[in-house]
């Protein structure tokens, strides 16, 4: 039994203001890039010698509990084999472009992906790299298309009444075989046009029978709702809105998103290399037992969280579906642990229908329940409204969470200092902090708050408050002297025992992302993130994290009285 609650929720937060992901903070600095075989053709790849010895490895693979987690033989052993930089944009092509997009989110080992792109090269090819630690290099080359035809496609149409901007028309470019050669991971395909414009194309495969400790989800829904290529997301659209109608959401946005279009931010990767890939190179380098999959997985497949002890949410994972919303109800339920990395979890709520291209391709959120076609006469709790809080879906979150989504830091202002409250808890070992202690760089983009206004679990455990001045935030959830809050969070189911952690902040796993550009090492936040999400791993591994630690009420001793 979980703590998620119907309620009455009039509040409907405001759209924040989305932060830039710089994905040159993320670049690892190395001078030697080892070079792979160029696999060719669209037939299949052959496999190096390597991947047999990879996968003899996983065959025999065992696990046990480290320092900082549950380890895997098979996980250090992917991450010995050999790592390259080429995975990275560089020399970006001052002329032209090339942008793609696959015909679905994630697949595994036996199916195939069909890939779509335009560009203005006369030719280009496509490189595989999984995505990890792999001596500090983070990527690895597992596979390579040969030389293929450029194609400038044609522009993608926006449907009326809708605005969704939907590029199914474009021709197949090629279909890439998802061979043994693709352990499960998050993997970019990197588009290489003859003039050396470049992109990605993202995708993840994840494996049906692994029954590894954690299972990191990628966040496929938000990261299409915010994706404005053609002009139109969930958040913005072009064209005037009629007189009167200036109340949020925006009139001319889109009701529905395709997947079948590229990512018009980080080169095509939107926020991967920023909201999640610092958690995927950290949890690989401590050769942790992970496996991959998406949000859209859950969706699809939501039994699989019972064959996991821990999941875990990222960046900003702001967008869910009730399939996926309920499977994780269902394995909290029996004793899954799920680890909120970043705010504003499961704020919006959305379904998933079919494009001509594939299922699940299509992502409806309407924001505003009177126009979805579904209400009055669908299940509600599939009616998009703005929030899950608002009608006719009426569920609180913030009772599954531990809190609620807050507001933002304005986008031109640096990262706050991440305040820890109370320094014996579990998640602070080892790493000398004491009650007051300032971990700076931390708290950006959107943040979370305990509200005792709202539904909250009886043992809430406060971890870190942290205030925010007000002339550096927008906030609808409070203030208190001049100041808003930040919390990181932690409870334990008193059924389950399941162990739910927030961290309060968008930026937790920005925040772990090495080097710190320009930052004296002092004040770098990477390091005692990395112990205290070790920490983190290490309880949640071990099963139900109530049965090794269970949460201790605090909430009602934080000062001020209420924040």
């Amino acid at each position: 039994m979980t703590n998620l609650k119907r309620a009455r929720h009039l509040a409907h937060p405001r759209r924040r203001v989305r932060r830039s992901t710089i994905a040159g903070a993320l670049l690892l600095v190395v001078a030697v890039v080892i070079s792979l075989i160029t696999l060719s053709g669209n037939g299949g790849p052959k496999r190096p010698a390597v991947r047999t010895r990879a996968q003899a490895a996983s065959r025999s693979a065992r696990t046990f509990l480290g320092p900082d987690g549950v380890e895997s033989t098979a996980v250090v052993a992917e991450n010995r084999l050999p790592g390259t930089t080429a995975w990275q944009i560089t020399n970006q092509a001052s002329s032209g472009f090339i942008e793609g997009f696959a015909d679905t989110t994630y697949a595994a080992q036996g199916g195939q992906v069909g890939l779509y792109v335009s560009t203005s090269a006369n030719s280009f090819r496509v490189i595989a790299y999984r995505m990890g630690y792999y001596g500090g290099k983070g990527g690895r080359q597992v596979w390579g298309s040969g030389t293929l035809s450029g194609v400038q496609q044609p522009a993608c149409p926006v449907v009326t009444g809708i605005n969704m901007v939907d590029c199914d028309s474009w021709s197949l470019s090629l279909t890439v075989q998802i061979t043994s050669a693709f352990p499960s991971g998050d993997y970019l395909f990197k588009l290489i046009g003859s003039g050396d414009q470049q992109s990605y194309v993202p995708l993840t495969v994840w494996d049906p029978t692994s029954t590894s400790t954690y299972v990191i989800m990628a966040r496929s829904l938000t990261e299409q709702g915010w994706n404005t290529f053609g002009g139109y997301s969930f958040y913005q659209g072009e064209g005037p809105c009629p007189p009167g109608s200036g109340s949020y959401p925006p009139c001319n946005r889109a009701r529905v998103v395709s997947f079948d279009r590229p990512y018009s931010t980080g080169n095509g990767a939107a926020d991967f290399l920023g909201d999640e890939f610092p958690l995927v190179y950290y949890a690989e380098e401590q050769g942790l037992d992970v496996t991959y999959g998406t949000d859209v997985t859950v969706n699809d497949h939501p039994s699989m969280l019972l064959q996991h002890k821990a999941l875990l949410s990222l960046g900003h994972d702001e967008t869910w579906t009730w399939p996926e919303l309920q499977g994780v109800e269902i394995a909290i339920g029996k004793g899954l642990n799920v680890a909120f990395m970043g705010a504003a979890a499961i704020v919006r709520h959305a379904r998933l229908q079919a494009s001509p291209l594939g299922p699940d391709q299509e992502e409806v959120d309407y924001r505003d329940s009177s126009e979805d076609p579904l209400n009055g006469v669908g299940s509600a709790d599939e009616v998009t409204g703005n929030t899950w809080a608002s009608p006719p879906t009426d569920i609180s979150t913030s009772g599954l969470v531990g809190q609620i989504y807050s507001g933002y830091l304005e986008p031109n202002e640096p990262p706050a200092a991440l305040v820890v409250w109370d320094a014996d808890a579990w998640i602070f070992k080892g790493t000398g902090l004491v009650d007051g202690s300032k971990i700076p760089g931390v708290i950006s983009s959107d943040i979370d708050h305990v509200d005792p206004s709202q539904p909250m679990p009886a043992d809430l455990e406060v971890l870190g408050h942290s205030p925010i001045p007000l002339s550096e935030a927008y906030t609808n959830q409070g203030e208190w002297g001049g100041d808003t809050y930040s919390d990181m969070t932690y409870y334990t189911d008193r059924s389950s025992k399941a162990g739910i952690f927030d961290s309060g902040t968008v930026n937790w796993i920005n925040a772990m992302a090495p080097p710190c550009s320009g930052e004296p090492a002092g004040l770098c936040p990477s390091p005692l993130l990395g112990e205290i999400t070790g920490n983190l791993f290490w309880l949640f591994g071990q099963g139900p994290a109530g049965d090794v630690v269970p949460s201790t009420a605090n909430w009602q001793s934080v000062t001020p009285s209420g924040s």
